[in-house]
């Protein structure tokens, strides 16, 4: 089988430290931010099964402890579990520790300050990683410039050496290094991508748990969800137990 003198195979046999260098560097641009992607889409999907079950199946349960096991899971994996019992320890914790100096809160404001900060800590954990996709969507053309322009240098160094400019001459060298360019793109287009993708869906998910934390804070401290024609006492409260 012949080879081909001009292809992928040819820039690593002929490419010095730094060509290999960026080749290298590429190729691990390139795995990480293949690993952000699949790890945080298959995380996404999964938030989105709970949104709805947060949704819908927890407000058709009897009680809270039955609204807390149709999400299942625990709150360090379910953001929305989260919300519930974090709300639902606040309103504990306040009723029996009113000569903390946060009793000079009412229920309704501490409430709200916990599920705020259960909000923020579900935030921070689903925007982790993005931040890897960012950095190699805006640097890896560049690096893959820097490799094109290297290349570039050394072909016009062999062709002064030579002192022929032919298109044999020219054609091997500078193609090879414009394969780095395409090295470049082929790394960043997909992370821009990805991310893009991710911060979307993240956005949907974040005003899905700042719904369920509006209908939580309604029902911890009238008693209903919102928009409930009912407006009795919430008998679910007595069943949770403990402190923050």
């Amino acid at each position: 089988m012949e080879t081909n003198p001009y292809g992928i195979a040819a820039l690593w046999a002929q490419g010095d430290f730094v060509t290999r260098s960026v080749a290298i560097l590429l190729l691990v641009m390139s795995i990480a931010s293949w690993c952000v992607i699949v790890l945080k889409a298959a995380r996404l999907v999964k938030l989105k099964r709970q949104a709805s079950a947060a949704s819908n199946d927890f407000w058709h349960q009897r009680d809270f402890a039955a609204g807390l096991s149709s999400l299942g899971e625990t709150r360090a994996s379910n953001p929305f579990r989260h919300l519930a019992e974090e709300g639902a320890d606040a309103v504990a914790h306040h009723a029996h520790n009113k000569n903390d100096l946060h009793g000079a809160l009412n229920v309704s404001d501490w409430v709200t300050s916990n599920l705020r900060r259960a909000i923020d800590d579900a935030q921070q954990s689903m925007q982790s990683g993005l931040s890897i996709l960012a950095s190699v969507g805006s640097t890896a053309p560049f690096v893959g410039l820097f490799g094109t322009v290297w290349g570039i240098y050394h072909a016009l160094v062999g062709i002064g050496v030579s002192g022929q400019a032919t298109i044999d001459k020219v054609a091997g060298p500078v193609g090879e290094a414009l394969i780095m360019t395409a090295f470049g793109l082929a790394v960043a287009i997909p992370a821009v991508l990805g991310y893009n993708a991710l911060v979307r869906g993240n956005k949907a998910v974040s005003m899905q748990l700042s719904r369920f934390a509006h209908d939580l804070h309604a029902y911890f401290v009238t008693g209903s969800r919102v928009g409930s024609t009912a407006a009795s006492p919430a008998p679910a409260l007595n069943v949770v137990n403990g402190s923050k």
